[in-house]
């Protein structure tokens, strides 16, 4: 792979951190039921030199991915308090020191689907490497990590979209540890790096993970289920934990050795690991024989000369910290306006070549445009058409931005990006949000103008070139104040079908309270006052309606001696109908457009406002 470490770039040498510990680790939450302390983590220890690679091993609840989040400096759990020491050439290290000699890979890929291999790599480089670093090398470090990781012969091919096939299980793992070493960290932390892989795809992560670290020095620790024999043997130590207590931490080579010293001997031809998961596993336990032999084992552990051992380590280490030049390193950052830059170009590549992003969005708002065109076709002047052509309005701006549900897949991959990214330290929520929204402009643009051109002109809405712009406008309008709403759902709530739910729910509501179905003159007190108001659909929907009636008349029905006009106005005698008194109907008043505009780019910048609210206390 090459050396991937530069000092003069700003980044850690191969030896400025030679071993990572921690030392009486505990983290204590609130028990549900009865509310006091309830330890999920308890008096944890272990050193990892560097080049090693640390497997963290136990059932599930044992604590695996609270020790590694605990030693992340991440939140180990809700509602967690976390104490204890954790240390890096023997001295404490603080969160900026954490994030900027280490990374996280979670359990859960999140790749763009839509990006290739290379791009993947490049992205991650940009939004990570700082200034200093040249282009050439920032390229350089890509391709020879694409090589470490056995990816050259897919550098081209796409991750993967739910319509289009890209990369293996397998692939998208190593490049997703691939994307995270470009910054060249010296501490690796790993959540379930072989979790849905088969035992093939497992060894294959594993090794090359082994040959990459060996390389350059990386300190590496992974918590790991169930591994096959042969997974298991790629690391050099063991830290097996079951229900936040240690039973063992040592060399994976020593681990048979001392279950056969404390009377636990692993049967001949036994997968060693397969064998402490089952000899620790409390879950199974129906008559209390496992959760007693798991406390034996923990208690032994604790008194054994191997414990003693290890914290003699540990203390040697805090002893020598004084020569470690650890606390004067300072990594250099990118250019402030660099992330926002990489978020947008990302985007505009994922938006124009992923049709899940606003392909098939538009697809579906031009079948909609034809749809709606041939139903409401060609309408004239006559009193008839009046009710068609305000339904007609309805459906244009409220089904418009109902089915901007369409955009929650592709914002919650973005979003779940961007959760991984930004533990990482590489991106904020404004750089995100700003991206997000920039980028959406000309596509939703584009969506306004298909849509309009199409149905506008078979309906025969007011003939009118400043008309048809209009409602262009307010259309463009409806769809941003839609897509905005989306993207604050999702940022609360970002579980798909939850997303997805509660966006057709509130869309729906805004349809019952814009004033198309019950006119502003008789809806409830209730609902006109704390939905309709803040509703943009409403304001969408009387702009349109202003657009189209204002300078309009209509001929009522009837002939020269008895006209029947549906609408009051003093046009009647002459068996006409003013569209103001059209608008009368609907307590719609004129000459408020402007204020209508002001407030709908309120509502929609107040929707990423909030959106990055919730982003930031997240």
């Amino acid at each position: 792979m090459g050396d991937l470490e530069s000092n003069k770039n700003g980044y850690p040498s191969n030896e400025i951190v030679q071993s990572f510990a921690w030392h009486d680790l505990t983290v204590t939450v609130k028990d549900r039921s009865t509310k006091t302390p309830l330890s999920i983590l308890t008096a944890a220890a272990g050193i990892v030199s560097a080049g090693e690679m640390l497997a963290i091993m136990g059932p599930s609840g044992s604590g695996k991915t609270t020790l590694l989040n605990a030693l992340a400096h991440r939140v180990a759990a809700a509602g967690a308090s976390t104490t204890g020491a954790i240390l890096a050439n023997g001295q404490t290290l603080s969160l900026r020191l954490v994030r900027d000699l280490s990374a996280y890979v979670e359990q859960e890929d999140a790749l763009i689907g839509s990006l290739t291999v290379r791009e993947t790599m490049v992205f991650a480089a940009q939004l990570a490497l700082p200034s200093s670093v040249t282009r050439r090398e920032a390229f350089q470090r890509v391709d020879d990590l694409i090589q470490s990781f056995g990816l050259q012969t897919q550098s081209d091919t796409i991750v993967g979209t739910p319509i289009k096939k890209g990369l293996s299980g397998g692939q998208k793992k190593r490049l997703s540890i691939a994307s995270r070493l470009v910054t060249s960290p010296k501490i690796l932390f790993l959540d379930e790096p072989t979790s849905g892989l088969d035992s093939a795809l497992s060894l294959e992560v594993c090794s090359y993970l082994k040959k990459v670290g060996r390389r350059n020095n990386l300190i590496i620790i992974a918590s790991i289920h169930q591994p096959s024999s042969a997974t298991f043997q790629q690391f050099d130590k063991l830290c097996l934990l079951s229900r936040g207590k240690t039973c063992y931490f040592g060399p994976v080579a020593g681990c048979v050795a001392y279950f056969d010293s404390i009377g636990y001997p692993i049967p001949a031809e036994t997968n060693s690991a397969e064998f402490f998961l089952d000899l620790i596993n409390t879950d199974l336990d129906k008559d209390g024989e496992i959760v007693r032999r798991t406390a034996q084992i923990c208690e032994a552990w604790s008194q054994s000369a191997d414990q003693e051992q290890l914290d003699a380590t540990i203390k040697t280490s805090q002893s020598n910290a004084s020569q470690s030049s650890l606390s004067e390193y300072h990594s250099e950052k990118p250019r402030i306006w660099m992330p926002p830059v990489v978020l947008l170009h990302r985007s505009w590549i994922k938006a124009y070549r992923d049709v899940m992003a606003y392909g098939i969005r538009v697809a579906m708002y031009f079948g909609l445009a034809l749809l709606m065109g041939t139903v409401f076709l060609r309408f004239d002047t006559q009193q008839a058409y009046i009710q068609p052509y305000i339904n007609a309005i309805f459906f244009s701006s409220a089904f418009m931005s109902f089915m901007a549900v369409a955009y929650v897949p592709a914002f919650l991959e973005d979003l779940h990006t961007f959760h991984q990214e930004r533990a990482n330290g590489l991106v904020g929520p404004l750089s995100f949000l700003v991206s997000n929204f920039l980028i959406g402009l000309p596509f939703l643009f584009l969506i306004t103008c298909l849509f309009a051109v199409v149905q506008y002109w078979m309906t025969n809405f007011r003939a009118s070139p400043s008309a048809f712009f209009t409602f262009i406008a307010w259309l463009f309008l409806d769809l941003l104040a839609a897509e905005s709403l989306v993207v604050l759902i999702a940022s609360v709530f970002d579980v798909f079908v939850v997303a997805l739910a509660i966006t057709a729910f509130a869309n729906g509501l805004w349809m019952c309270v814009d004033g198309f179905l019950v006119p502003m003159n008789t809806l409830n007190v209730f609902w006109r006052y704390v939905f309709h108001y803040i509703d943009y659909q409403a304001y969408v929907f009387q702009g349109m309606m202003v657009n189209e009636f204002q300078h309009r008349t209509y001929d009522c029905a009837g002939s020269d001696a008895s006209y029947q006009c549906s609408y009051s106005s003093d046009l009647n005698s002459i068996g006409k109908i003013r569209g103001t008194d059209v608008l009368a109907e609907f307590s719609i008043h004129t000459g408020l457009e402007g204020e209508w505009f002001g407030i709908l780019i309120g509502i929609i910048f107040g929707y990423r406002l909030l959106a990055y609210l919730v982003l930031m206390r997240k």
